[in-house]
């Protein structure tokens, strides 16, 4: 869906707040298509985002693993090593 938005289940310690605020706000942004919306939508952008966060709050809180949490220095050097393979093979010629 968007590359902005993060895995946030299985992590030690626990995603953050703050963490979910943002992959809701990613989401809203990428489902309205506005990255700030006019005053008009404000509203109703901040309440989906709210609303949607809470949403995955709960998901979070209520999903259950066997597998070890994920660590997250070595999920982002993963990350990193995929983001240079994918425009490594971009370069302009």
């Amino acid at each position: 869906m968007c590359r902005n938005i993060k895995m946030l289940s299985n992590f030690e310690p626990p995603v953050t707040e703050a963490e979910v605020r943002a992959a809701a706000l990613q989401y809203v942004r990428k489902v309205s298509g506005y990255h700030k919306p006019s005053i008009a939508n404000e509203l109703a952008f901040n309440r989906a985002v709210g609303e949607i966060a809470a949403s995955s709050a709960t998901l979070l809180r209520s999903l259950e693993t066997l597998a070890p949490p994920r660590d997250r220095a070595e999920e982002a050097v993963k990350a990193r090593a995929r983001s240079a393979a994918r425009f490594r093979s971009f370069r302009p010629a």
